[in-house]
């Protein structure tokens, strides 16, 4: 028997309306003053609108912070600490994206009375001491799986971004409410739902702790996101698409917690660093052509994928063939779901390539993970692909 250790959010509720309960999840963590991390994009959408009335009837004091944006900075990461310092919370709610839970992560650390350590001190893998603020997590996208992760993403300078990995940032419960999502934008609901596709797959052929647990949530992944993403793109209104694909995601962001991601993250973080292109969309900008170059080592654990993927299409061949097949489809799919297909549509020119092949290098973190090694020629060759 392979050896191998897996690790979750403990409680996960999956209810469509659920949101309407947060106030008591929180009063049954023992809390009596919350810190409630969003953007204002989740106000203004009135996502709240059906939550905050449980903590009006409550006895909890409840504190918002809603300047969390897109990539969140260290100073919104300090700003949401001060928040939660001057409400003395006791407990810390993440409500919206990755980057809305990701800064929920952080700040339950760091805002904890006994935390001796500086937002600095955080990056990297296991550099987080002593205990956190209890952590509840309600994603509004069904893609990063920030729910499920140990994993926060912050953008430290201009074009960079660093990662904070460790057994403290696990959230306690997730609540996944498909109702919050009924109202995102096609675009938005097709890049997130590939980034989660990414995780599947990465999660699937990770060079480092790949284990039959991540496999099976993987693959589970895989088929409800592939089957479900087009009809939550293109009928947006259809609950169980919404509720399938939260499902998917929270599997593939449990799959890729403990089976890391590689190279097509690595490649996509300088997209969003100095592109500001979105990194669902980013993933899905350079994910064929990663595919490709790691065609050689993974394709028979890509061929694997291809049927569970392209659903009740016949996939026949060898494991090259069946490589082939599934990045056939998966391109056909991002034409589908009507997002940009090459990095020239989004901003990014030629001339740039070689600053961002340089800056994926310094992701090694993730490239160790990948089933191919990646040098600084190989990944200025996918990002020319791409373009």
């Amino acid at each position: 028997m392979q050896n191998f250790t897996f690790s979750t959010t403990k409680t996960i509720v999956c209810e469509a309306g659920a949101a309407r309960l947060l106030a008591e999840s929180c009063r049954a963590a023992g809390a009596g003053r919350v810190l409630l991390v969003t953007d204002a994009g989740i106000l203004n959408a009135g996502l709240l609108d059906g939550v905050l009335p449980g903590f009006d009837r409550s006895d909890l004091r409840l504190g918002i912070f809603d300047r969390v944006e897109a990539d969140p900075s260290s100073a919104t990461v300090e700003a949401a600490v001060h928040a939660a310092r001057a409400l003395g919370a006791e407990m810390i709610v993440g409500f919206g994206g990755g980057s809305a839970m990701d800064v929920a992560k952080v700040v339950a650390v760091l805002a904890h009375p006994d935390c001796r350590q500086s937002l600095d001190e955080l990056y990297g893998v296991g550099s987080i001491c002593g205990p956190r603020l209890p952590l509840l997590q309600v994603p509004t996208t069904a893609g990063t799986g920030s729910e499920v992760t140990p994993i926060a993403i912050i953008t430290t300078g201009k074009t960079t971004k660093a990662g904070i990995v460790s057994p403290h940032l696990q959230p306690d419960t997730a609540l996944l409410d498909p109702q919050l999502t009924l109202g995102l934008p096609p675009k938005v609901t097709a890049a997130t739902g590939i980034d989660a596709m990414v995780h599947a797959i990465e999660a699937y052929t990770s060079a480092h702790k790949k284990n039959p647990v991540s496999d099976m949530l993987a693959r589970e992944a895989l088929r409800l996101l592939a089957g479900n993403i087009a009809n939550a793109t293109h009928r947006g209104n259809e609950l169980n698409a919404r509720s399938q694909m939260l499902l998917g995601a929270l599997y593939a962001g449990q799959a890729f917690a403990n089976a890391p991601v590689a190279a097509v993250h690595a490649l996509a973080y300088p997209l969003g660093g100095h592109f500001h292109i979105p990194h669902g969309l980013s993933n899905s900008l350079v994910l064929p052509h990663v595919l490709r170059f790691n065609a050689s080592a993974a394709a028979p654990l890509y061929a694997e994928l291809a049927p569970l993927v392209m659903g009740g299409q016949c996939v026949t061949g060898s494991p090259q063939q069946k490589t082939g097949q599934l990045i056939d489809w998966l391109e056909s799919l991002i034409v589908e779901l009507g997002l940009p297909s090459r990095l020239r549509d989004c901003g990014v020119t030629e001339d740039r390539l070689p600053q961002l092949a340089e800056d994926a290098m310094q992701q090694q973190r993730l490239l160790v993970n990948n089933p191919r090694a990646v040098t600084e020629a190989d990944a200025l060759a996918i990002y020319r692909a791409a373009f």
